[in-house]
């Protein structure tokens, strides 16, 4: 694996775009793993990515501007969502909202929200199957729904989420909006393979990576992304997973090497107890859904820097807190919901996980890369490409780490 050296930063200034003709990252991918996958995969598993990606196909494109809330006077390209958890105050019912922790509020306007995810996980299917497949075919769709989303002047994505999340009555946006964003992920991941095939037009590939690039700035400096940062559940890791993967997309070294001192210093001491449990998730309403959608962050965010050549997965603070034990600590019950005896309203799913995969091929662990093996699985290109990593990396290859 190539390695690269970051530089610890506040990078605050805008981020530089990686030239377009580099050939650029691959971001939860080594070089390594993308050349041995395909010789891993057998026909059933090359039967799904062609489902999903004939339908991704026939899908999109979208943009924030097919659907607007009603009643509101920002501007047409922006994005706006509104917090899943507040409803009408029945003892007031034209004041602000109140919140119900837990329960979704089926009124609530998600149009963006939907259409963004649809977009992202199109994205990653599409270069999925254009890399993986060698199918031409994909990738002049999927660089039309990046076009729609990311660069047309009339439907583009500002790159912003100052009306993410708003709360009727209360703010017209929060920087808990910013957890909306993190199907972006999946679609860098699908640009950084579609760039990979060759098949990706140069200028649009610069096009979208400096609007990461903007959306980074924005993430970083703006004090409704300040906030978020400053997030002490998962709403904090996921900010700093998407930071370090949009800075892996356009090139942001500075970026980095800031998220990798911010998961030593903040997230990791400030969030796991030495059991390994995080706290303000388990005060949750449906606490090991929370508690496992954290762990999946921390995961994609340790994957992310060992992919730098940094190791998160082993870092312990002076008192011995680490992610490898939260991982440890909350498998079991991933695997039997049954055993959680803390509250949690709505059933547990365990089909999108994450973390027990990443984390078993990152720590070296047989029995987490077991219990990985033993979970159900959703039908998407992102839990496809995760089960392929874990396979293609389950040989615990010998990389050149720089300690945490």
């Amino acid at each position: 694996m190539r390695r690269r050296e970051f530089l610890i930063g506040a990078g605050a200034a805008l981020p530089a775009v990686r030239a377009a003709g580099q050939e650029g990252t691959l971001l939860l991918l080594s070089d390594d793993d993308a050349r041995a996958i395909p010789s891993k995969i057998g026909k059933p598993e090359t039967a799904q990515l062609r489902g999903l990606a004939d339908r991704a196909l026939t899908s999109g494109p979208w943009s924030v501007t097919f659907h607007r809330p009603t009643g509101s006077a920002i501007n047409a390209q922006d994005y706006f969502s509104e917090g899943p958890y507040w409803w009408p105050d029945p003892k007031n019912p034209t004041g602000p909202y109140i919140r119900r922790d837990g329960e979704r509020n089926p009124e609530r306007f998600d149009a963006n929200h939907h259409d963004l995810g649809a977009m992202a996980a199109a994205v990653l299917t599409l270069g999925m199957g254009a890399y993986f497949l060698d199918a031409a075919r994909y990738a002049p769709h999927a660089a039309k729904i990046l076009e729609v989303w990311f660069t047309d002047p009339k439907t583009r994505m500002n790159p912003n989420l100052q009306h993410g999340q708003a709360i009727r009555g209360r703010t017209t946006g929060r920087g808990t909006g910013i957890i909306d964003t993190v199907s972006l992920i999946y679609a860098a991941q699908g640009i950084a393979l579609l760039k990979r095939t060759g098949r990706l037009d140069a200028e649009l590939d610069t096009q979208v990576r400096r609007w990461y690039a903007e959306y980074l700035a924005w993430m970083t400096t703006s004090a409704i992304g300040l906030s978020e940062k400053r997030a002490a559940n998962n709403h904090g890791t996921w900010w700093a997973a998407q930071v370090a993967a949009y800075a892996a997309l356009v090139g942001d070294g500075s970026l980095a090497g800031m998220v990798w001192g911010r998961a030593r210093e903040v997230l990791i001491p400030g969030e796991i107890e030495p059991d390994g449990s995080c706290p303000l998730e388990l005060a949750r309403t449906n606490s090991l859904s929370y508690s496992a959608f954290n762990l999946d962050a921390f995961a994609v965010l340790c994957r992310l820097a060992q992919e730098s050549g940094v190791d998160l997965w082993r870092f312990r603070t002076a008192k011995g807190i680490g992610v490898a034990r939260a991982f440890t600590y909350l498998t079991p019950y991933v695997l039997n919901p049954g055993a959680w005896k803390r509250q949690q309203i709505h059933p547990f799913t365990a089909g999108n996980i994450v973390f027990p995969g990443l984390a078993a091929v990152g720590l070296r662990s047989a029995e987490l890369l077991e219990a990985y093996r033993r979970l159900p699985r959703v039908n998407s290109a992102w839990i496809l490409l995760v089960d392929w990593i874990v396979r293609a990396d389950a040989g615990y290859k010998n990389r050149s780490l720089t300690p945490a």
